[in-house]
């Protein structure tokens, strides 16, 4: 009885002990960010006045619809109406440019 006693603190030890050598699961690789979540590698673009703001918001609506924040038709709505205000800013109209990018932001609901 004596023997059984003394197996059993060690065979509870011994399972304690497996647990703990155990590694936790590795983590995913950047590129496998889980879905919904920017991926660490999304860079905003960088660039002053119209092209700048025109670029961020493209980027933005790439990430949204690559995340799956948005759906393939707004996406396409909303880059329609950024190419617009993109040659309005090619054709030196800065302010109309960049009121044209706050307006298609204002319509479909980002700040």
């Amino acid at each position: 009885m004596r023997a059984i006693s003394f197996l059993i603190p060690a065979f509870a030890g011994f399972l304690l002990a497996a647990c703990q050598t155990a590694s936790p699961p590795p983590a995913p690789a950047p590129e496998q960010a889980a879905p919904g979540v920017t991926p660490g590698t999304f860079r905003m673009p960088s660039g002053s006045g119209c092209s700048g703001e025109v670029e961020r918001f493209q980027a933005v609506m790439d990430n949204d619809l690559a995340t799956g924040h948005t759906t393939k038709g707004v996406h396409s709505r909303v880059s329609a109406e950024i190419a617009n205000a993109r040659s309005t800013c090619a054709a030196g109209n800065e302010a109309g440019a960049i009121s044209q990018v706050r307006a298609t932001k204002s319509r479909f609901g980002y700040p």
